[in-house]
């Protein structure tokens, strides 16, 4: 009879442990679709990018070093590894302050605001810019999931000898980064 206790015991153990562990798998997918999530998003907006720049480039020659900063703080986030978090974190949040200035530019041209394609791609840039915010936010919270059960008592006990890692939040660097670039929508005049 004792030896039944113990069996049953140890099998009710054994079920959760696999229940935890099939918990902290459905938690790391969840971090990496929501990755994904993010990484289209960037990839939306760094495809806008070059469009954009040639657009205010035909009106803002003036604006040469502005214009070439975007250029390359996109080429170099298109060529961060998809997998490091922190760094495009980081490039992205560089990024992000470029093309506040580059939108900014834009005041300064009349001719410039008032272009349909211009327009176009700041009503593009303003929605990529929202889903960038949005998929973030998502991420986060997965991330946060994942990170309370790696941590958490008794999960971390299965966490640990099975290689489940904390994982990384998307921050932007910092708080005036944080702000989304203001896309004004003004009329031509």
């Amino acid at each position: 009879m004792v030896t039944l206790i113990v069996l049953a015991a140890i099998g009710a153990a054994v079920l959760y442990g696999i229940l935890i562990y099939n918990g902290l798998v459905k938690a790391r997918q969840m971090v990496k679709e929501a990755w994904s999530g993010i990484d289209v998003q960037l990839k939306r907006r760094a495809d806008l990018i070059p469009n954009l720049v040639d657009t205010v480039q035909g009106y803002a020659v003036h604006e040469r070093q502005t214009l070439e900063q975007v250029t390359e703080l996109r080429n170099r986030a298109v060529n961060v590894p998809t997998d490091d978090v922190q760094q495009r974190a980081a490039v992205e949040s560089l990024l992000s302050t470029a093309v506040g200035r580059l939108l900014a530019v834009a005041e300064a041209y009349p001719d410039l605001k008032a272009n349909e394609n211009f327009l176009q791609l700041q009503t593009a840039l303003q929605d990529v810019e929202a889903e960038i915010q949005m998929s973030r936010r998502y991420y986060n919270g997965a991330t946060r999931d994942l990170n309370v059960r790696v941590e958490s008592f008794p999960s971390n006990l299965v966490a640990g000898p099975f290689g489940f890692e904390q994982a990384d939040y998307f921050e932007v660097e910092s708080a005036a980064d944080r702000q989304v670039p203001k896309v004004e929508f003004g009329s031509a005049g």
